[in-house]
């Protein structure tokens, strides 16, 4: 039986472990700056291929099994693990972008990649522009620019939850022959996984659903290995002509899988985003329970959606498993298993509610983070969106009333309970 053949909980707990970098059924933990080697032509040969370990910046084997682990999950062809979310997302940019390039956006996306667009690589030459029409293909294709590299969207956005017809925007990315970059951290590959409707490049924190503990900090891309040197090459001329001293270029050297070499050749190391092992391991072990959680993440957050859409207290919910919500039609054809754990909802009390919420709760954690086994709170137009104008956050769907939520493991009854001593504190307070 190959990993290929098996179903997701069993690739979860299987998938990336190789007697290569571990004969122990745990994946060891290298905790090492750097490797011996054999012999002068042992390390002459490492730094001339890349073979093998020499130094944890560039590899480690607990990292390895990790990224493969992941890759398996999200049906690709290899990954490379960095240390944040964030980190995977600029080395993703800057693996297919460099300056005078043009990246198309969704403008539903988490507010810290926003702002890596819009402030940071800004300053290198690296221009976006940002959509809000993410359902019509067309809209992306008007956007496309001759010096386009990518387009990026979320799977599932934060916060309004909206879903990404991952097929269709990927054919216009393909029309144009740049890769459509997902950021798949809300759905999980549990979910859905992108580069099975035809994106080429997926990317997560890793911090958030993969760990799922929220002890640490990590970040994954995920590569098709699909790259094509004759069809792609003319938009990433880095990746198709020879290197310094004559080096045969990536594409020569690893075909399909040019872009993700290139990351882990000359992005992640050289840019200094290498995870530590310690918290590859720590992420490879919360991967192998992702799918059990996840299902029951989504489970609860569907029936509390449900409960909070009954209640006079809540002016709307949106989340992407209710069919009053306007994906739900995309939600229920591209996630299988669940609709993920986070959504937000609107109080009708406004911002003294919100406030009132947050300060009121006693199973929910208020805390900037998602995708933990504890369910989370925040308000969104005072900390992740406070950035934004108040006409963009209202096409956000961030609100003063607006609250996010990120579902746990716990009891479902205890979190409605939780929930209901709230809005009933709440509707005393304002009559």
């Amino acid at each position: 039986m190959t990993a290929d053949s098996t179903h997701f909980t069993t690739r979860a707990v299987h998938a990336g472990r190789t007697r290569e970098t571990a004969t122990s059924r745990a994946t060891p933990i290298f905790l090492t700056a750097g490797f011996e080697f054999d012999d002068f032509d042992h390390a002459a040969d490492h730094f001339g291929t890349g073979a093998g370990f020499g130094y944890t910046r560039t590899g480690n084997p607990t990292v390895r099994t990790v990224e493969r682990q992941l890759a398996a999950l999200e049906s690709g062809a290899d990954a490379v693990l960095v240390a944040s979310g964030q980190a995977a997302v600029v080395t993703a940019f800057l693996t297919v972008a460099g300056a005078g390039d043009h990246i198309v956006s969704s403008t539903h996306i988490y507010e810290g990649t926003r702002g890596l667009l819009v402030d940071n690589l800004a300053r290198l030459g690296i221009e976006a522009t940002f959509i809000d029409d993410i359902h019509d293909p067309e809209t992306w294709r008007a956007a496309i620019r001759p010096n386009t590299r990518a387009l990026f969207a979320e799977s599932i956005a934060n916060a309004r939850n909206d879903i990404l017809d991952i097929a269709a925007v990927s054919a216009v990315a393909d029309e144009a022959a740049i890769p459509l970059i997902v950021d798949n951290t809300l759905a999980t590959p549990y979910l859905v996984r992108p580069l099975e409707h035809g994106a080429a490049i997926v990317v997560h924190s890793a911090s958030k659903f993969l760990a799922g503990h929220g002890s640490v900090l990590g970040g994954v891309i995920i590569d098709d290995g699909r790259f094509d040197a004759a069809r792609h090459g003319h938009n990433a001329p880095h990746l198709v002509l020879p290197g310094r001293g004559d080096v045969p270029s990536v594409a020569a050297r690893h075909g399909g899988n040019a872009r993700i070499a290139y990351a882990r050749e000359s992005v992640a190391p050289r840019f200094g985003a290498s995870p530590s092992p310690l918290n590859a391991f720590l992420i490879g072990q919360g991967v192998e329970t992702l799918g059990l959680r996840v299902e029951r993440q989504s489970r609860n957050a569907l029936e509390i959606a449900r409960w909070l859409e009954a209640q006079e207290e809540v002016e709307s919910v949106d989340y992407a498993g209710l069919p009053s919500h306007p994906d739900h039609a995309e939600a229920v054809r591209y996630l299988h298993g669940g609709f993920g754990s986070i959504f937000t909802f609107t109080l009708r009390g406004g911002l003294p509610a919100a406030r009132r919420f947050i300060e009121s709760v006693e199973v929910f954690v208020h805390m900037t983070h998602i995708g933990d086994v504890r369910s989370l709170v925040l308000h969104p137009g005072t900390t992740s969106h406070a950035q934004r104008s108040p006409e963009e956050r209202e096409i956000l769907g961030v609100r003063p009333g607006t609250l996010r939520l990120s579902i746990g493991i716990e009891d479902v009854s205890d979190l409605i309970g939780d929930l209901s001593q709230v809005l009933a504190a709440t509707e005393a307070a304002i009559a």
